[in-house]
């Protein structure tokens, strides 16, 4: 027997949102996926969530959310952290009073799946803990506890920074599983020890758009350097980017990872 889990790239706002519900139904009839789980910091018009939008996605399928430093673009997401039972967590890197988890422990079948989130720190505006650091401690918590998969969404910029937490946790998890540009790598792979490693998923988002947000807004942006509020387009074209992992449940090491990429009109 292996776990089978899907996991998507951000899901950017309606477009995204519309692009899954085209999808998700059949890629789980196909796939059958034990666990199915989806980058949600872009969910609500492209930045953060509501419950409305998180409910959206539960109802088509998905059953758990990752998410990174847009998660708290929306005033709604301090409530929605207060409700532990809201399957989704935030980088657990952020300190720790912040509300809300960083890992989750989730219960499949007879399986125990360990969820982490961790947020990069190379080109990125917040001044987080070490996500190096951090997983070690996390996995030192969880050293006594019988787990069949670890997968970690190390949401971060900078190449680099991401291969480097793959090689560090190489053995110690499952899968890494990189998210946070919404353009899609083609380096996925197993290393050697066995953890399934992508530099970046991709996104669920408009096609005709600069990483799902209108492009026209994106290029005046550059063209003027004045902060112009970013807008997502109505579009019908989008992209949807996932991988499909297989890991066995006794050694807890990836046996496959695919890349999934689609178009799909909405």
């Amino acid at each position: 027997m292996v776990i089978k889990v899907l996991f998507f790239g951000d899901i950017v706002g309606k477009p995204g949102r519309k692009a899954m519900a085209k999808v998700l139904p059949e890629l789980k009839k196909q796939l059958k996926p034990d666990l199915t789980v989806a980058n949600a910091e872009n969910l609500a018009h492209g930045i953060g969530v509501t419950k409305k939008t998180l409910q959206e996605g539960l109802n088509l399928g998905i059953d758990f959310y990752t998410s990174g430093n847009h998660i708290w673009g929306k005033p709604e997401v301090y409530e929605i952290f207060q409700d532990l039972e809201i399957p989704i967590i935030r980088p657990a890197n952020y300190p720790d009073s912040s509300p809300g988890l960083g890992q989750k422990l989730l219960n499949i079948g007879t399986k125990s799946i360990l969820v982490v989130n961790l947020n990069g720190r190379v080109f990125m505006e917040e001044q987080l803990d070490c996500p190096f650091r951090k997983i070690d401690e996390i996995l030192k918590n969880y050293k006594d506890t019988d787990l069949s998969a670890i997968i970690v969404d190390f949401h971060a910029e900078a190449t680099s920074e991401k291969v480097a937490l793959g090689w560090y946790v190489d053995g110690r998890v499952s899968a890494v599983l990189c998210t946070h540009t919404h353009i899609p790598t083609c380096d996925q792979t197993i290393l050697p020890n066995g953890t399934a490693y992508v530099s970046d998923i991709g996104m669920v988002g408009a096609k005709e758009s600069v990483i799902g947000v209108d492009k026209d807004v994106v290029i005046e942006r550059f063209l003027t350097q004045r902060p112009i509020s970013f807008e997502i387009p109505d579009s019908k074209a989008c992209v949807v980017n996932a991988v499909y992992l297989e890991i066995d449940p006794k050694t807890k090491k990836a046996t496959k990872i695919q890349r999934i990429d689609q178009e799909v009109e909405i």
